[in-house]
């Protein structure tokens, strides 16, 4: 007998595909936080870790909180772009199990094989470890973070695909008509124009990051075939400060689609808005040499570049962004909860985080601080207040949307001692780069102590707060698998 599903169980259908990637992304996020409260004790000799070991939570904290907010925030993205083009189920069902493998394989290589390479694996690093770690751990983990990036790979070639069927061209879904003065009005949907800028700064940046991980696997296998050093690092930069700053972008979808649904004003993609976001697909890709300032052996034109374009690419995006969300608020009368104020914050946060960035692509700045822990000040203010509250703002609205959001005094406390505690933290992170205390170091001198300890209390709290939004959407997943079955009955999941 054929069972014919409607479209509100197809709905649940996709919803349960969301909350999988959504599940797992914040959990990974939640574990990622744990280690790095495990850091924080270590540094400020309040508990005792090997330091091999210490590296090696080094190594997975970093990989793993920017491959699971990504995870998260494609789950984002797909979820609202769905609305305005044909995406594949399946892609997007395979990137999930591409995520999968290539975690096991990347946990593998860290706890069974002692790989402490950090998340940059720089060649030649991983194949010559002086003992540290087997070169099995380097493989695993090099194969591991291929298989993750293959996986997403296939899911922004079928946005692009996507994209370029409904609007004819990449540059029909960022509006060039209307930004060249062809046309008059509006372009694309904010949430099709963000995706299409995404789609083409990460196909480029995860073919950079496939081609470095797969030289430096031939190396591993044949030690004569070798790669430029420099070049392997200006791939490896390349592909991780794009995909990083990726995930924001993505989450902001959420911004465009949530603030105008709680408003009722349409988010509107005029000239403006569209000759930002054409900015910051160009400069995204550009920029990332900020990251290389210390290196002498750079193109002194690269150099330059990098810290020109880096104080260029953080506004025009921004300004709209945060503007456009002032604008579509003021006044609007709009219904607060926990999902909107996740979300509001979140353009609070982005601000903040942009700013500490700035300052360090300064030359003259980055040559004293860049090595210090005024860059995990900066990210962790950019990804915990920014692009992390999208995710869990977009987990409330789900939820609520779907009539099990149904919220308390647990969740409003446990947002204000996320806002506070996460602020403080990164607080203690800046003041920590400004008495120079490095970075990735598992030994603190006793003088750098104090500040480290204020960040494992304020983590905790975090996590704590965490926890309880995990928790909730735990419980929202559950009842949704309730809801499926009721509409199909068990066994005939879509």
């Amino acid at each position: 007998m054929s069972i014919v599903i409607s479209k509100a169980e197809k709905d649940i259908s996709k919803n349960r595909t969301l909350v999988m990637y959504l599940l797992t992304g914040s959990l990974v996020i939640l574990l990622m936080m744990v280690f790095g409260v495990l850091m924080l004790l270590a540094q400020g000799k309040m508990i005792d870790v090997d330091p091999g070991f210490f590296y090696e939570i080094l190594t997975v904290h970093g990989t793993g909180m920017v491959g699971s907010a990504a995870l998260a925030a494609a789950a984002v993205m797909w979820y609202f772009l769905s609305k305005y083009i044909q995406l594949s189920k399946g892609i997007f069902i395979a990137n999930f199990i591409f995520f999968i493998l290539g975690v096991v394989l990347v946990l593998t290589g860290i706890f069974v094989y002692d790989f402490a390479g950090g998340w940059t694996f720089l060649y030649p690093l991983p194949a010559i470890s002086a003992g540290g770690w087997a070169v099995e751990g380097a493989v695993l983990y090099l194969f591991g973070m291929l298989l993750i990036g293959i996986g997403f790979l296939l899911l922004f070639l079928d946005v692009a695909r996507a994209i370029i069927k409904e609007y004819g061209s990449l540059g029909g879904g960022l509006g060039w008509s209307i930004v060249f003065g062809r046309e008059k009005g509006y372009g694309p949907p904010a949430a099709v124009v963000a995706s299409t800028m995404v789609s083409i700064v990460n196909i480029t940046a995860l073919l950079a990051g496939a081609t470095v991980l797969v030289m430096s696997l031939i190396n591993m296998v044949i030690p004569s075939v070798k790669i430029d050093p420099l070049l392997a690092k200006n791939l490896t930069y390349a592909f991780g400060h794009i995909f990083a700053n990726s995930i924001i972008y993505m989450g902001v979808i959420a911004v465009y689609e949530i603030l105008s649904q709680y408003t009722n004003r349409p988010w509107k993609a005029n000239r403006p808005f569209l000759i930002a976001w054409n900015c910051s697909t160009l400069f995204t890709i550009i920029i990332y040499p900020h990251h290389l300032l210390m290196d002498f052996a750079m193109p002194k034109w690269m150099i330059i570049m990098g810290q020109a374009l880096s104080y260029a690419n953080g506004l025009p995006v921004l300004v709209v962004t945060a503007y456009g969300a002032l604008m579509i608020v003021y006044r609007s009368g709009i219904k607060w909860d926990i999902a909107s104020s996740f979300i509001f914050l979140s353009m609070f946060g982005w601000v903040l985080g942009v700013i500490p960035a700035i300052v360090d692509a300064t030359i003259v700045i980055n040559h004293v601080m860049h090595n210090t822990k005024w860059v995990p000040g900066h990210f962790h203010m950019y990804m915990g207040l920014g692009a992390t509250a999208m995710l869990f703002g977009f987990m409330y609205y789900l939820a609520r949307v779907n009539g099990k959001g149904k919220e308390n005094s647990v969740d409003a406390i446990s947002f204000w001692v996320y806002v506070m505690f996460f602020m403080a933290l990164c607080g203690s992170f800046l003041f920590s780069g400004k008495v120079s205390a490095p970075r990735r170091w598992a030994e603190h001198f006793p003088e750098w102590i104090q500040y480290d300890r204020m960040g494992a209390v304020f983590g905790i709290f975090v996590i704590l707060a965490v926890v309880t939004f995990v928790t909730r959407f735990w419980n929202f997943s559950r009842s949704l698998n309730s809801k499926l079955e009721e509409k199909i009955g068990p066994g005939h999941h879509a």
